[in-house]
């Protein structure tokens, strides 16, 4: 389909659109890997704890491990030492346990008094002054998991917190998705890698470097197909040559201009569809198929790069990977700033946290990425809104949204 709405989208509306293809299209390869490789990936597969976590009361505490019924106030000898990763004797009617933290109870213990509530006495006897109950600082068996419960669930984003849990439970590999294979493409004759020189009217290539990083963050393999110049000849040759992926994302050279050879090869051999969203930086944005395989083509200026493939491009993605979890966490901040002039689009400004309110860099324009390099996040400002200074305001930290 081709076309282009009249009207400015609603952020909503394109995300939506986005994610309910990506959900037509779910990446349903799954792969083995081994934890120390899961980092970033989604879980295909719950884990399911094969074992109780703990598997056996331990201590909470270095202390004693001691029979609750058994005290009546009067001395305990102490008939062992248990360290961590020992096997302990069953406790002797009438005595107490030397323990240590994360070491196993003993048989016939209850709970344990930490060390610094006794006393000990000249014959090594034991004294416990204060009123012990049964279970104090015990760690139960299964108290975090027991056997046969879903540790983890399918479309969870594996990270170290995550991978350290499998971890705890044996898992030495784990069920996930494969990687989603992205063809990254940037359009222009004005575009140079970093490292060649410049000539007039050229530029480096940022968004290359950009996405290429953030893509391989979030879990993609990433095939590069370089700089694509203003020819239909290149750009078809390069289109062909994109074998076996599932996404094409391109930067910038989508339009109705004269220089339009990307969207016209994806007229003849695709699907093109030009969105004008209600966002700012970043209205223009893309979205199609070439041969069957999907399109989505981002806004050419650096900052209109970051918050597009952030807000929707990274949402896409992580929903195909079969993410359950893909929205960015945002969290309300007073204002460190007023906004007198309300607008037709949403509007996202880098912005920094200075005791604990946002500041934004004084230059918002969409070319400039140094912005975002001096910036902590995103500060959202809706559509037609005004804000004084101490109003708050939706923050989305960029460490939330890169990662």
């Amino acid at each position: 389909m081709v076309g282009e709405a009249q009207a400015l989208m609603p952020v909503e509306q394109a995300l939506d659109a986005l994610l309910k293809q990506a959900e037509a299209t779910p990446i349903t390869d799954v792969e083995r890997v081994s934890i120390d490789n899961a980092q970033g990936r989604v879980l295909a597969e719950s884990l399911i704890a094969t074992l109780d976590l703990p598997p056996w009361p331990n201590s909470a505490m270095d202390g004693y491990a001691v029979r609750s019924a058994d005290l009546d106030g009067q001395p305990l000898r102490v008939s062992q030492k248990i360290f961590a990763g020992a096997q302990p004797k069953p406790l002797e009617p009438g005595c107490c346990a030397r323990i240590f933290t994360g070491a196993p109870m003993p048989e016939g213990a209850d709970a344990v008094e930490m060390q610094e509530n006794v006393e000990v006495l000249d014959d090594g006897r034991v004294r416990f002054g204060e009123l012990i109950r049964p279970a104090q600082h015990v760690r139960p068996q299964g108290g975090e998991a027991r056997a046969g419960d879903e540790a983890l669930a399918a479309g969870v984003r594996l990270g170290p917190i995550e991978l350290g849990l499998a971890a705890s439970l044996g898992a030495a590999q784990l069920s996930v998705t494969r990687k989603i294979r992205v063809a990254l493409l940037s359009t222009g004759d004005e575009l140079v890698d970093p490292g060649e020189a410049l000539r007039p009217g050229q530029i480096y290539n940022s968004n290359r470097v950009l996405l290429r990083n953030w893509l391989h963050r979030l879990g993609c393999e990433v095939i590069d197909a370089g700089v694509v110049r203003d020819d239909l000849i290149q750009v078809r040759q390069c289109l062909a040559g994109l074998a076996d992926v599932d996404l094409i994302l391109s930067t910038g050279g989508v339009s109705v201009g004269e220089a339009d050879f990307l969207g016209q090869v994806l007229r003849e051999e695709g699907e093109l569809t030009l969105w004008k969203l209600a966002i700012k930086p970043g209205k223009p944005l893309t979205c199609g198929s070439y041969r069957g395989v999907a399109v989505i083509g981002l806004p050419g200026n650096p900052a209109s790069t970051l918050v597009t493939f952030g807000l929707l491009a990274r949402p896409y993605l992580l929903r195909r990977m079969g993410a359950t979890e893909i929205a960015p966490l945002s969290f309300q901040v007073p204002a460190g700033f007023s906004w007198g002039k309300p607008g037709k689009r949403r509007e996202y400004l880098r912005a920094r946290l200075e005791s604990g309110r946002a500041v934004l860099y004084p230059n918002q324009s969409s070319s400039i990425l140094r912005s975002a390099a001096w910036a902590d996040g995103l500060v959202e400002v809706r559509e037609h809104s005004q804000l004084n200074e101490g109003d708050l305001v939706s923050f989305i930290s960029f460490a939330e949204l890169l990662g």
